[in-house]
């Protein structure tokens, strides 16, 4: 199998590894085979695919997508360095409100997986970053919703104080004030 696949600490949040073949002319890796990632347990139907360019310091996020147009993604950097985050959003879950954040970058090939029920991002680590993710749902500007990066009471690790924002990701509420219809278990 060309991937390691490994479960993280929020239920069905994985970190994806895959193997990385190198040589005097470059290098070549698998990003997504639907059979391995089926026999991981990863079984969704990705549809869409986004690209993200961003700038040192900048900071994406915290978003997600509403029922019934939730978005699992499948997150990969693959030029510079970011610091991914997931933040377990599903209400009832023992881990509400917990995040975790792992190094995705051109040099380690790392990938990250969020199923729906997640809100999502990033900061670029680099003088630049570009990141790919496939969705598991098409966008759709009515049912995107987020959370405020430095939400006190999910306490997230920054390493930074003034990222540069939207001001749309400047201006989302709480996550004890979001739009958020997930129910863990459902």
């Amino acid at each position: 199998m060309p991937f390691d696949f490994r479960s993280l600490r929020l239920a069905g949040v994985v970190l994806i590894e895959p193997r990385v073949f190198e040589d005097g002319r470059g290098r070549f890796l698998e990003t997504y085979k639907h059979s391995d990632f089926a026999a991981a347990g990863i079984v969704e139907h990705f549809v869409q695919d986004n690209t993200s360019v961003s700038a040192a310091g900048v900071l994406r996020g915290l978003h997600y997508q509403k029922q019934p147009k939730a978005q699992g993604k499948l997150v990969r950097c693959v030029k510079g360095r970011i610091l991914d985050v997931a933040v377990d959003i599903r209400k009832g879950s023992p881990t509400y409100g917990s995040w975790l954040m792992e190094e995705l970058s051109e040099e380690n090939n790392r990938m990250l997986y969020l199923p729906p029920g997640f809100a999502h991002g990033f900061l670029t680590m680099s003088a630049g970053a570009e990141v790919l993710y496939k969705c598991t749902d098409e966008y759709a500007p009515a049912l995107d919703r987020g959370v405020i990066w430095n939400d006190p009471d999910v306490g997230i690790a920054w390493p930074v104080r003034e990222p540069l924002l939207s001001g749309k990701d400047a201006a989302l509420p709480a996550l004890r004030d979001a739009d958020n219809d997930f129910r863990y278990g459902s």
